[in-house]
C-alpha cells in the first residue's frame, strides 16, 4: 500500500516539474523567436540578396561558359542565364509570394542548366583521346 504522504509527494512533484516544463517552454519560446525576429531581420537585407546574386551571376557565367567552350552546346548556358534572370526579378520584385515562387524557378533552371553542363563535359570527355 502505497501512503497518502508518498501519493502527495509524487503528485506534488509531478505538479513541479510540469511547472518547470511550462517556465522552460515559456522562456525557450521568448529566446527562439527573439532569436528569429533578429537572424529574421539580418537574413531580409536586400544587401545579402544582392551578393548572392552576384556570387551566383560570377560562378554560373563562368562554369557555364567553359562548359560550352568544352562542349559547345548552348542549351545549359542560356538555360542558366534564364535562371539567373528569374532571379534577378525576384531580387527587385516586391516581398510577397510571387518573388519565392521567382526565386525558387530560378535556382531550379541553374541547378538544372550546371547539371546538364557537367554530363556534356563529362560525355565529351569520354570521347577526348
Amino acid at each position: 500500500m502505497i501512503s497518502r504522504a508518498v501519493r502527495s509527494l509524487s503528485l506534488d512533484q509531478m505538479a513541479i516539474a510540469l511547472s518547470g516544463l511550462c517556465l522552460a517552454h515559456c522562456l525557450a519560446t521568448a529566446v527562439v523567436l527573439a532569436l528569429f525576429a533578429s537572424a529574421g531581420g539580418a537574413l531580409l537585407d536586400p544587401a545579402i540578396h544582392e551578393v548572392g546574386l552576384a556570387l551566383a551571376t560570377l560562378l554560373a557565367g563562368v562554369a557555364l561558359f567553359r562548359g560550352y567552350r568544352m562542349h559547345g552546346f548552348a542549351r545549359p548556358m542560356w538555360l542558366g542565364v534564364a535562371g539567373l534572370g528569374l532571379m534577378l526579378a525576384a531580387l527587385v520584385s516586391p516581398h510577397n509570394g510571387m518573388e519565392a515562387v521567382l526565386t525558387i524557378a530560378g535556382v531550379t533552371l541553374v541547378a538544372l542548366a550546371h547539371e546538364l553542363n557537367r554530363r556534356s563535359v563529362a560525355t565529351v570527355a569520354r570521347y577526348l583521346p
